[in-house]
């Protein structure tokens, strides 16, 4: 009996939409603070019905071997049984994280060095 590959369901923003692709291969890139994700799953053939939102990322991804995906856009990644249907959604309710860690401490107006933010 063969072991089915894993698919992975990979939820991310992507100019401030949410992204919900299926794919095979995920992993740490090389490039510091990306991820790398290849082997693009979609589930369209399987269906009567031609759903647009997916048709609009099979276009989007068509000829793309590899996607490096920034790690702080990354929302979700979860390991499934199967693969679905790839869609995009409106990212109004999903607050990116941010990109500034540290408060600027000059504007602050405080002297104190070692006060914890």
């Amino acid at each position: 009996m063969a072991i089915a590959p894993e698919i992975y369901k990979v939820t991310f923003l992507n100019k401030g939409k949410v992204y919900e692709l299926y794919v095979r291969q995920v992993y740490q890139s090389d490039l510091c603070g990306f991820i790398e994700v290849e082997d693009y799953v979609f589930d369209g053939a399987s269906q009567l019905l031609v759903d647009p939102n997916e048709e609009k990322l099979k276009a989007e991804f068509s000829g793309v071997r590899r996607s490096y995906i920034p790690i702080q856009a990354v929302i979700r990644i979860d390991e499934v049984d199967k693969g679905g249907i790839a869609k995009i959604s409106s990212g109004d309710n999903v607050m990116p994280f941010p990109t500034a860690l540290l408060a600027n401490r000059a504007d602050s107006g405080s002297s104190d060095q070692g006060e914890p933010l």
